[in-house]
């Protein structure tokens, strides 16, 4: 009772009985608990959802993707990013701005993940927008949360973090190591980077006329797919080579002057520049000038022929002249090649240029086309191809923005990895001193032999010449075939199998003389067409390309003796990157890259020189004058031609083609499912053409040095030469080497 007074005394009145007395006391201000916070608290501003039709998104779309970030967005991506924005952005999309900053983050995150230059509704944008949307508050990308900058990249929903460090999003053999300076500091062996791609695993690309773009091929390759994909392995070729011509300034029409004004004004103050006609065009245009672009072929008849996507013509080249020289290149049914003549109309009829009925646009175009200038179509540099400035010269005018973003190896496109590689492998390849330039070094060596005792001497020769300093081990050995000089797979010994296998155990002989080579360089294989198992039904005669690497049934020998090399002295330092000491056996042809797309060689091994030489075409004699002076160059004694003079033709030949094999199915057979791995579009680095027919050499045609080893052992009058390549993988240039023996 007492406390019940006690409060009623301390209490503050109250001035009305609504507001009575409390039955607590009120605490003093410091003695006050904590106020809980509320249950709701509307921070985050709510956005109705709204149905935005694509057409409103356009205006905006176009101005972010194609104006400021040069991406085509098709239909059912802009429906996807209407639908999207629509949902997350609400009403207010226009006025506060915040689909503009959505489109910003999807194009910057499109371009960093190494996407086409066409943004079509995937699997990659779905992530990318599946990302945004974890990363939206009130309609906007929170940047402080997604860290979308320039140094970071994009980590997908549902993936690691340790992914969102990383600096691409291309599904690459690289994307598992950062390729930056305070993360890489303990890779010093560029071994590391060496990459081998064989020729089934690189992508297969089409080149889309409509889109001007490339684009992967998803479905399985086959070895017995669909007569269509014949055709498609000719149009692509065509196709490619067309979509380069247009883009070289000598075929762009000037945007002022005219064909008459050329004609008035001096040819060397006036850039002049060809057109090309469409066979089918030729029609009814009988007496005229052109300039054809097709395929030579040979006909049903037996007649020479030019073909290209409208139609086809016969040709007479009785007057034709290479532009290049005589002996510039060669021509052979199979190659894409510009004819400059005139149109001569037949008037007796269809069927009277003895192809058939199959006449007029899209078959046989009557009468002939008399030449009277052919060669092949200009090269393109790499970096006018990719779209880069070249580092040497001025970077090219009037090519476009190239296929920089295109990803041609599956290591990584050139405009998303190319600057950090480079800059790698600056760090791990640039000359300091004399002892570590003989450690980025490449050894090539071809027609390695293995039945002939003499090549096996000549490799031990080699390899004691890269042996006597064990710390100056060179970078990589690549050994090419043939392995053995008669295809035994096929009848032409009497073991097969048996005998072949017997050749690699002796190449394991003399490979295990010399274990620290196994351990510090990287050793390539390349076959030819005399090794298994192509040869057991093709007997040394021309295989389908490209042909899978060396059974391991015959090798394990050889691993045996690299794994007996490792076993018996203490792992080096490179060994803690993670560098496999095992040989590494691949395709005819293959890739190997070098720091991903900064360093790129292409390795072909076919006696490609004596197949052009067979099937070229002869040009016939115009003029009485002209073979007066035949005749006199019949008399005299016929020069040899230099090594230098056969690889210059050898060069211009295959080259421009952007094909490994610019010949007919007929003359070399290629798998059509694998037409991308026979493509030199865009021109690799280096060209390695093993060809053993042809004296070795190494020159630069057009940015591309081609190297060719030649033959490991040859007899010559004063003994054995023994001749290799040795491959700077810094300054991308090589030199022939070679010494004697008895």
């Amino acid at each position: 009772m007492a406390t019940t007074i006690r409060l009623q005394e301390n209490a503050v009145p109250s001035s009305s009985p609504a507001f009575g007395t409390p039955v607590h006391p009120i605490h003093p201000r410091d003695k006050r608990p904590p106020i809980p916070p509320p249950a709701f608290k509307p921070s985050i501003p709510t956005i109705l959802p709204i149905l935005l039709p694509p057409a409103s998104l356009r205006p905006l779309a176009f101005r972010t993707f194609t104006k400021k970030h040069n991406l085509t967005l098709s239909s059912p991506a802009l429906q996807s990013l209407a639908t999207f924005i629509g949902k997350h952005c609400g009403s207010g999309w226009r006025e506060r701005g915040t689909a503009e900053g959505v489109l910003e983050e999807v194009a910057k995150a499109w371009k960093k993940s190494g996407g086409s230059l066409i943004v079509n509704d995937g699997s990659l944008l779905k992530n990318i927008l599946k990302t945004i949307e974890s990363l939206m508050t009130g309609g906007k990308v929170a940047q402080s949360k997604s860290n979308l900058s320039r140094q970071s990249s994009f980590a997908f929903a549902g993936e690691s973090q340790d992914l969102s460090r990383r600096s691409s999003l291309v599904e690459t053999s690289f994307q598992s190591q950062d390729v930056g300076e305070d993360d890489d500091a303990d890779i010093q062996d560029p071994r590391a980077w060496i990459k081998v791609v064989s020729a089934n695993e690189q992508p297969r690309l089409s080149y889309n006329v409509h889109k001007k773009h490339f684009e992967k091929i998803t479905t399985k390759s086959s070895l017995l797919p669909s007569p269509a994909h014949r055709t498609q392995l000719f149009r692509d070729r065509f196709n490619l080579i067309h979509q380069r011509l247009m883009r070289n300034e000598a075929f762009q029409a000037p945007a002022i002057a005219n064909t008459r004004s050329l004609k008035r004004q001096d040819s060397t103050s006036v850039q002049q520049f060809y057109k090309i006609t469409p066979i089918a065009n030729l029609l009814g245009r009988t007496g005229s000038n052109h300039v054809l672009l097709g395929m030579l072929v040979i006909t049903p008849t037996g007649t020479l022929a030019l073909n290209d996507l409208t139609g086809s013509i016969t040709l007479d080249l009785q007057h034709a002249k290479p532009l290049q020289g005589l002996d510039s290149s060669w021509f052979c049914p199979g190659m894409i090649v510009l004819i400059e003549g005139v149109y001569e109309e037949e008037y007796s009829g269809a069927g009277a240029s003895g192809l058939g009925a199959a006449t007029g646009v899209g078959g046989t175009i009557g009468g002939k086309f008399i030449g009277f200038s052919i060669g092949g179509p200009p090269s393109e540099k790499r970096s006018a191809t990719l779209g880069i400035a070249d580092s040497t010269k001025q970077p090219d005018v009037g090519l476009g923005g190239g296929f920089g973003w295109t990803d041609f190896l599956g290591l990584g496109s050139e405009k998303v990895m190319g600057a950090k590689m480079r800059k790698l492998e600056k760090r791990l390849l640039a000359p300091t001193d004399e002892q570590a330039s003989q450690q980025r070094k490449m050894v090539i060596l071809g027609e390695v032999n293995l039945d002939d005792p003499s090549s096996l001497e000549a490799l031990r020769a080699v390899l004691r010449v890269y042996a006597a300093e064990d710390e100056l081990a060179p970078l990589c050995f690549m050994l090419l075939g043939n392995f053995v000089s008669h295809p035994v797979m096929a009848g032409g010994g009497s073991g097969g199998s048996i005998e072949y296998k017997e050749y690699f155990n002796d190449l394991a002989t003399v490979l295990s003389d010399f274990p620290a080579l196994l351990r510090t360089s990287t050793w390539v294989f390349v076959p030819g067409d005399n090794d298994p198992w192509a040869s057991a039904f093709s007997a040394g005669a021309s295989n389908p390309v490209p042909r899978p690497p060396i059974p391991g049934l015959f090798t394990s020998r050889v691993k045996r003796a690299f794994a007996a090399a490792k076993s018996e002295a203490p792992l080096p330092k490179s060994d803690d990157n993670n560098v496999p000491v095992e040989p590494i056996w691949t395709s005819n042809p293959a890739r190997v890259s070098i720091f991903g797309p900064a360093h790129e060689i292409t390795v072909f091994r076919d006696d490609i020189s004596s197949r052009l030489r067979r099937n070229a075409i002869t040009f016939g004699k115009a003029t009485t004058a002209e073979d007066e002076d035949d005749e006199m160059a019949d008399s005299m004694p016929a020069e040899i031609p230099t090594p230098t003079q056969i690889a210059r033709k050898l060069v211009l030949s295959l080259l421009p083609q952007s094909s490994l094999s610019p010949f007919p199915l007929s003359t070399r057979p290629v798998l059509w499912d694998q037409g991308s791995a026979m493509s030199l579009y865009p021109l690799p680095h280096t060209l390695v053409l093993a060809d053993s027919e042809a004296p070795a050499f190494a020159v630069t045609f057009e940015g591309c040095h081609v190297l060719n080893p030649g033959r490991l052992c040859r007899d010559e009058g004063r003994g054995r030469r023994v001749a290799w390549l040795e491959y700077d993988c810094w300054a991308k240039r090589g030199e022939v080497k070679d010494i004697w023996s008895s």
